[in-house]
């Protein structure tokens, strides 16, 4: 892919329950880097991008944001997510695209983002 994503930004209504329900979620570490926009860097990994969960900057704020997380065990994360007060709309699903297998779910965050889970086929 010429042109990978590399950062991820959450605009949030409630940046301070969004950072925690990320936090618990997926076990991110998020730092806090400004008070101004309340912002929080979620820090990278070797193999996943970093990003930054922020008040909106919108007036109104408003959520905004999708993206997808790679995930070891698609229904297990669902379920978190649900009892972190997230909310279910896609179950996994397996999908074989141009000869890519790979495995995919999504929930609604608590603000209204759609976030989708993605696993890879084993093998």
């Amino acid at each position: 892919m010429p042109n990978p994503v590399v950062h991820f930004e959450i605009g949030c209504i409630n940046t301070e329950a969004q950072q925690k329900f990320y936090g618990t979620l997926f076990d991110w570490e998020i730092i806090p880097t400004s008070e101004e926009w309340n912002y929080g860097l979620v820090q990278h990994s070797e193999s996943g991008i970093g990003g930054g969960i922020s008040d909106s900057g919108e007036d109104p704020p408003r959520a905004m944001v999708s993206f997808y997380v790679q995930v070891d065990d698609l229904q297990a994360y669902l379920d978190r997510a649900v009892s972190l007060g997230g909310t279910q709309v896609l179950p996994p699903m397996d999908m074989d695209v141009n000869g890519s297998q790979f495995a995919f779910a999504g929930f609604i965050d608590p603000e209204g983002n759609y976030v989708g889970l993605f696993k890879p086929a084993q093998g």
